[in-house]
Order: C-alpha cells, then sequence, then structure tokens
C-alpha cells in the first residue's frame, strides 16, 4: 500500500448506496451473532495492520488534508490505532444490570443489543481519526455500517479498504461510500433501514440531517462545531500557558473543533500575556507540509481560505487591532507552495463580545484576545455564544479552577492544559455544539439498544 500523489475518487449515487445498504443487511446477522470476544481479535488485527502502515497514511493525510505530516504521523495516525484497540478491548468489560424483586419473585436483567446498519458521516479536519473514533464503536458492539467521509478528504478511508479485509473484517460489514453529502450523505441519512446516524460536522448539515431522519425516528448522535472559550485568571502558571494556549489556537491551522477562538486574560496580567503570546506566535512556521520544522500546513481549499480571511476583514472593519499574522506579518513560502492555501495564525483584539468574529466558528487559525476583570463576569460573556463545546481554565486556585468548570456550559473544560483526553469518559457538546456523547460508555448505548427482561420465578 502507497500513498497517492494524486487521487480521483467516484461520486457515487443513491443505486450504490442501496448496495451498501443490501450488503450491510446480510452481513449483520453472522457480525451480531460473533462473540465480543471474536470482533475483538479483529479489531485487534485492524489496528496492528494501520500500525504497519502509519508513515503510508500519515504522508497520504498530509497531501490531502493540508497539515504537517509531522501532526498527522504523532496524533492523527496514532490516535486512528487507538481507537480500535479501545474499543477492541472495551467491548470485553461492559456489564448489565440486574435486581430482584422478592415480594412478588422476579428477577430483572437488562440485554444490549446492536441497532442494525450504522450511518457514519465522518468530517475534513481530522479524516482517519474521527472516521475510526465512529466506525470502531460501532463494529465492536456488533454492528454494520456504512461510513462517508467527506468528499474533501478520502484518500486514507480508501487506503484502509484494502486493511479491512486482511484483519478479516467479513464483506458487507464495513461499507464506505464516496460522494458529495446531497448525493450520497442524504441517500444514506433517509434510508428506511439505516436506523442511527453518527454525524461529526457543520450545524446547518446537521439540520438537515435531523429534518430527513426524523420521519424515520432515527437516533442521532450529532458532534457540531464550538466557539471554544480559554479563560486566564492573573495566578496562572504563564510559562505553560502561553504555550499551550498558542497550540490550542493554532493546531491543525485551528481546524479542530476544539480549538481555542476566544481568550479572556484577567486585566492585571493582560498586557504581559498579550506580548508574551503574540511572540510565541509568530515563532509558529507556516510551511510545506512536508518540512519537519513547519508548525502549520495549509488550509482544506481556497474558498475556506477566503472564509477566514473575510473574518479578519471584518473585524479590521469594526475597528479591531490585528497584532500579528494575516494582514501584518508577511509569509514566506518556496516558489512552489505560494499558490498554496496558507495563512499566518493571526491574534486579533480590541474587539466586542458582539463581534461575528467572537460569535461564530471561524474554523481557522485565528484567536481573539481580550480582557476581564471579575470571574461572575468572564463566565457569562464565555457562555454567551451559541456554541458549548470546549474550554479551558487557567489558574492555580483550586477552588476557583472547580467553581468555574462548573459553571461553564461547556461539554468539555480542561484546566491548566488543554487536548488530553481519556477516551473512557463522554465527549460531546452543550446547546449548538451537538447532541449526544462519545466514549467507552456512551459509545456503546449510542450503538446498542437496550431492553429489560423479567423472569417471574
Amino acid at each position: 500500500m502507497s500513498e497517492p500523489d494524486e487521487a480521483s475518487l467516484p461520486v457515487l449515487q443513491v443505486m450504490e448506496v442501496e448496495a451498501a445498504v443490501e450488503a450491510a443487511r446480510a452481513a449483520f446477522p453472522g457480525w451480531a451473532n460473533r462473540s465480543p470476544q471474536e470482533r475483538s481479535q479483529v479489531l485487534h488485527r485492524l489496528a496492528d495492520l494501520l500500525e504497519q502502515s502509519l508513515e503510508e497514511l500519515a504522508q497520504a493525510e498530509s497531501k490531502d488534508q493540508g497539515k504537517t505530516v509531522a501532526l498527522a504521523r504523532a496524533m492523527d495516525i496514532p490516535r486512528s490505532v487507538q481507537n480500535f484497540r479501545f474499543f477492541a478491548s472495551s467491548i470485553l468489560h461492559h456489564t448489565s444490570e440486574c435486581t430482584q424483586m422478592d415480594h412478588v419473585g422476579c428477577l430483572h436483567y437488562t440485554v444490549r443489543t446492536p441497532v442494525g446498519i450504522a450511518g457514519l458521516i465522518s468530517p475534513w479536519n481530522l479524516p482517519l481519526y474521527l472516521l475510526t473514533w465512529k466506525i470502531a464503536p460501532a463494529i465492536a458492539a456488533g454492528n454494520t455500517v456504512i461510513a462517508k467521509p467527506s468528499e474533501l478528504t478520502s484518500v486514507t478511508a480508501w487506503m484502509m479498504c484494502k486493511l479491512l479485509e486482511k484483519a478479516g473484517v467479513p464483506p458487507g460489514v464495513v461499507n464506505i461510500v464516496f460522494g458529495t453529502g446531497p448525493r450520497v450523505g442524504e441517500a444514506l441519512v433517509s434510508h428506511p433501514e439505516v436506523p442511527l446516524i453518527s454525524f461529526t460536522g457543520s450545524q446547518p448539515t446537521a439540520e438537515r440531517i435531523t429534518q430527513l431522519s426524523a420521519p424515520h425516528f432515527k437516533k442521532l448522535c450529532l458532534e457540531l462545531g464550538g466557539k471554544n472559550p480559554a479563560i486566564i485568571f492573573e495566578d496562572a502558571n504563564l510559562e505553560e500557558c502561553v504555550p499551550t494556549t498558542v497550540r490550542s489556537s493554532f493546531a491543525n491551522q485551528g481546524e479542530i473543533c476544539l480549538c481555542t477562538s476566544r481568550i479572556f486574560v484577567q486585566k492585571r496580567i493582560y498586557s504581559e500575556f498579550l506580548k508574551r503570546f503574540v511572540a510565541a506566535t509568530r515563532m509558529w512556521k507556516v510551511g510545506i507540509p512536508s518540512d519537519p520544522s513547519a508548525s502549520m500546513g495549509a488550509l482544506i481549499s481556497k474558498t475556506h481560505l477566503e472564509k477566514v480571511r473575510s473574518y479578519i476583514e471584518r473585524a479590521r472593519a469594526e475597528g479591531a487591532r490585528i497584532l500579528c499574522g494575516e494582514g501584518v506579518d508577511t509569509l514566506s513560502l518556496p516558489p512552489g507552495n505560494r499558490g498554496g492555501y496558507f495563512m499566518l495564525p493571526t491574534v486579533i483584539t480590541d474587539i466586542k463580545d458582539e463581534s461575528r468574529c467572537m460569535k461564530e466558528e471561524i474554523f481557522g487559525p485565528v484567536t481573539c484576545v481580550v480582557p476581564f476583570e471579575s470571574e461572575e463576569e468572564v463566565i457569562e460573556r464565555a457562555n454567551s455564544v451559541k456554541y458549548g463545546l470546549a474550554a479551558t481554565v487557567w489558574s492555580s486556585n483550586v477552588g476557583r479552577v472547580h467553581r468555574v468548570a462548573k459553571k461553564l456550559q461547556s461539554g468539555l473544560v480542561w484546566t491548566n492544559c488543554w487536548l488530553i483526553r481519556e477516551l473512557n469518559l463522554p465527549f460531546g457538546g452543550m446547546k449548538s455544539s451537538g447532541i449526544g456523547r462519545e466514549g467507552a460508555k456512551d459509545s456503546y448505548n449510542f450503538f446498542t439498544e437496550i431492553k429489560t427482561v423479567t423472569v417471574k420465578h
């Protein structure tokens, strides 16, 4: 298996989705009846094969998405491997509930069974990482799946297809359909024999999925966007806070739903933080994704680059200051790459909370830094957007950390760190950041149906 320099992928039609449903339906009884131990062994073999192909997959992911090879090598592909290994193990440790009613002589217990065919739709920012985050728990629980990767980043999904058979995944258990949302995605979401949809992506697409799936009462898990705040109190350790917040703002070109795009800094340290933060941001190198010294690669597309730049122009028109990055600093690239979709990490300040740059998800290497005075004030301001996915809090005051974390309207709160994940615990957002949770127990519950059995003895 080798990564392609150029790639063309099929744009499937409704008939191919129908064929995938037929294959998944035929494979379901045999796969669902396999023991958890048997399914676990298959997942472990697939994880091994992915790990053996790590370098090829990392190179392909970088070429396809624009991220640096170093990031794909260190995060995307290892996490894809971990996803299969984690759910291969966790499927062996689920327990059921049991209770007895002695006064009527009845024993009650619960049984979980796979839902059936799972429709899985993954985004373009972390292509293989998020595709495997869905496939692994779905097939571990005994479902068959039809997965649709983003049409912008389908190469590693295509490469993984070659490994499925080699790992012993039976035909029809994992079906991957390639194409656009209007053609392939809508056919999958509206199909009456696909009772479950797991989607990661934008809010407008999630609204469409909800509309199409509603007549069939499908189970939905929707992981959407974020406008994630970092709250930096005056007692924060800036030696750790500054480099971590630079990374949380600009990792993967800011194209991660968990990236920090609003930074609230307590007034007493605002100037010092800003000075350090801008200096550290300017140290980030934007370069060819294959360059080992590059901190950031290219954005996903010309259209997305123009969208991100439009937010910066809007901020400038509103009177905000651009401290570094787009329109302020010079982007230096080799001649052959100057036409690519590159931009510098950009820091905006002197901006109002009502600005669209402070309210809407930009999904690029742009962050806004603003001051605050009190704990109560910053909690209210942090919660003032429609999103509620993730937040970070920086403080050495343990009581404050717990108070603020409890009051923030976010599905995840990191304190004095960022992007440290425990896969056993729930992942997901509040408000317009989606519905449902993923993780060991939460994914298992989502991909199974529960029934209560009562036995009178």
